[in-house]
């Protein structure tokens, strides 16, 4: 699929983009030069090379942006269940073995107040990054949290229902996440590509079966 609309970018006519010196001007030369490294003595199709780069990197966002809300809130969920409260942040600061996690939790709810915003339960939850989620399922948390947490994801299937089958594709996902929003190069390798949005997807229907659909 991703190398299918790579090649679909290459079919446009890169008479119409612009020109080395203009892109490494505006982009900088540091970043240009991997692509015209990849490409050498053919200006034109680095050029391209970083246009697609942008293209799959949008192609990306629905299944992203699905994941990562869904997550949360079936995170949010559990916790909810755990501290039998909404705010269940609050508690992580008197909690042995969470307290490391509460700097991340004030700088969400900090946020929120120099927005002029009441903070709330849900605001909280949304503010909170992708990583603070994915931190949850490392081995540090394992004792703690994750006999709460499994049940986050009910489609896991039993024979492989242990923390770091869960951890593990969670960072790779955040890798990717992190990479597409901060503008990084993903397309180098369509194998990767392809590999990554399966995996996607299988963490999708751990958490509801329907999601991918």
């Amino acid at each position: 699929m991703w190398e299918r609309k790579y090649r679909d970018c290459y079919c446009k006519d890169a008479s119409y983009y612009m020109n080395k010196q203009y892109l490494e001007k505006v982009f900088s030369a540091s970043r240009m030069q991997k692509y015209f490294n990849a490409h050498p003595g053919n200006e034109a199709k680095a050029i391209l090379h970083y246009q697609c780069n942008l293209q799959i990197s949008e192609a990306f966002y629905p299944s992203l942006s699905v994941l990562e809300v869904a997550l949360r809130n079936a995170v949010n969920e559990q916790l909810t269940k755990k501290f039998g409260t909404p705010d269940w942040y609050t508690h992580f600061p008197t909690t042995p073995g969470l307290t490391n996690l509460t700097k991340e939790i004030s700088r969400a709810q900090q946020f929120i107040v120099t927005r002029g915003e009441i903070v709330t339960p849900s605001k909280v939850v949304a503010e909170l990054t992708l990583g603070f989620w994915v931190r949850l399922f490392n081995t540090e948390y394992e004792l703690i949290l994750w006999k709460d947490l499994r049940k986050a994801f009910p489609n896991l299937p039993k024979s492989i229902r242990k923390r770091k089958t869960v951890s593990a594709p969670l960072n790779h996902f955040r890798n990717l996440r992190n990479r597409i929003f901060h503008n990084e190069p993903i397309c180098w390798s369509f194998q990767n590509l392809e590999n990554a949005h399966k995996e996607i997807i299988l963490i999708m229907t751990w958490l509801h079966k329907d999601l991918p659909k």
